[in-house]
């Protein structure tokens, strides 16, 4: 039985101070998976900011959509559940790189669990704007729209709101917003779940709640966080690159 992955938040394209080595890590640890693992789930914001445009791909996402495309390749089956940063996930990255994208959500059973993957804005009971940030995402005339603004200014734009989001959401990842993760993850366990992975909060944990397991996969960005399951077994782990392997997460002050 092979292994399925899972990653979320690398923020791929934004300058962040101590995370110069992500983007040749991730290479790393996909090129590594390629003949060892069944599936890999990117749970959201893999990217600062997507957009798809016909004709135009950004330049510096070419050495990671190509990793991405070499692990569909190699056999694996590579899920996108999208995420707030994720604008338009669209035609290229499914039919040319060969990544299945979920606008909202994965459900579905593998190694005989239950799984609910996705992203996770929006979940907060109050978070008005991150329900409003999920219509907008899914509104094609909008996303037809922004296609119009030449690339080289639609870009920097994209990426100026993105900025805006991300200070909001790290300003918020309180005791008590990452306790609201967990109570709805236990809701969905108690439901019938019986593994939820999420993101968005980035801050990875794993812990045991109503009669399942609740995960959420942190971020790739300073510590390479992810989620394995191997034989229905859920464990979070971290990528070590200079030594090519890797160890259980370990929370700092934990």
């Amino acid at each position: 039985m092979k292994p399925v992955y899972f990653i979320s938040d690398a923020h791929l394209g934004l300058r962040i101070p101590g995370g110069e080595g992500r983007e040749a890590a991730l290479l790393d640890f996909l090129s590594g998976i390629a003949s060892g693992g069944s599936h890999l789930f990117i749970v959201g914001d893999l990217f600062d900011f997507w957009i798809e445009y016909r004709h135009a791909v950004r330049p510096d996402y070419f050495r990671v959509l190509h990793g991405l495309r070499a692990l569909v390749e190699a056999g694996v089956e590579v899920h996108y559940c999208r995420g707030n940063h994720d604008f338009a996930l669209g035609p290229f990255i499914s039919d040319t790189v060969g990544v299945i994208v979920h606008p909202r959500e994965f459900r579905g059973v593998l190694q005989g669990k239950k799984l609910r993957v996705r992203h996770g804005d929006g979940l907060r009971s109050g978070d008005r704007s991150g329900r409003l940030v999920q219509s907008l995402l899914n509104n094609r005339l909008l996303q037809a729209t922004y296609r119009l603004i030449p690339p080289a200014a639609g870009v920097p734009l994209g990426e100026m709101i993105s900025g805006l989001s991300r200070r909001r959401e790290l300003a918020r990842a309180t005791p008590e917003v990452l306790a609201e993760y967990r109570a709805r993850a236990r809701a969905w366990l108690e439901e019938g779940d019986e593994i939820v992975v999420l993101g968005h909060t980035h801050r990875p944990e794993i812990a045991p709640l109503g009669g399942g397991i609740y995960c959420n996969t942190g971020t790739w960005v300073v510590r390479y966080a992810f989620a394995r399951l191997l034989e229905g077994k859920l464990e979070l782990l971290e990528y070590l690159p200079g030594e090519n392997r890797s160890v259980p997460y370990a929370v700092a002050g934990g």
